[in-house]
Order: structure tokens, then sequence, then C-alpha cells
């Protein structure tokens, strides 16, 4: 699970004009928009276990498909890469699991 953060311009109501925002995205998504002038903002309600868990299926589910077509377009390069990445896939599964942790814990933070 991915957080970032991108600043825009848009048009405040409350400053009658346009300011900069801090836009928050869990996973592509809007999570929040804050003006960063007046710091009002909104929250848009996300149930973020379900897009946990929504994450988690959508890779196991494409993962046999992704191999397929990784060893289809180049299949020396597949068998070349494959122990090293055998090797790596532990840490590669506890990184994305404890920044995935660090985002639901910030986000149920914020929800109290």
């Amino acid at each position: 699970m991915k957080s970032s953060k991108m600043e825009a311009n848009l048009y405040c109501i409350t400053c009658n004009e346009e300011t900069p925002h801090l836009i928050t995205y869990i996973n592509h998504k809007i999570e929040s928009v804050q003006c960063e002038d007046c710091k009002r903002g909104m929250k848009i309600r996300r149930d973020i276990m379900k897009e946990f868990y929504k994450e988690v299926y959508n890779r196991i589910s494409t993962k046999p498909s992704r191999i397929t077509k990784e060893y289809k377009e180049d299949l020396s390069g597949f068998l070349y890469k494959v122990p090293i990445r055998m090797i790596s896939k532990p840490y590669r599964i506890m990184n994305d699991l404890n920044e995935s942790r660090k985002v639901i814990r910030r986000f149920k933070r914020e929800e109290r």
C-alpha cells in the first residue's frame, strides 16, 4: 500500500482565490485535500483494510499471468533472474508489508 502527496493550485472557497493545496493519495486514490493557506480541507472516508485486502488479492491473483508474460517475452533473462529474485523476495515482501503497516497505522490514527 502506497501513500503519496502532491501539491496543486486549486480554488479555495474559504480564501476565495486559487491557492496551493496538498493532496494525499493512498494507492492512487485521493484520501484528503487541504488548503495550505487556511488549512481547511476535506477527507474522503475509505475502508483502509478493504483497500489493503483488495491490493493483496489483486497481486496474488495476477501473479501467474505476470510470470507467464515475463518468461514468454525473454526466457533466458527470466531464467537468469529467478535465483536472485527468489532470494530477495522475502526481503521485498517485508518492505511492502512494513510500508503498508505504516500507512494503515497513520490512517487509523488520523481517523480518531
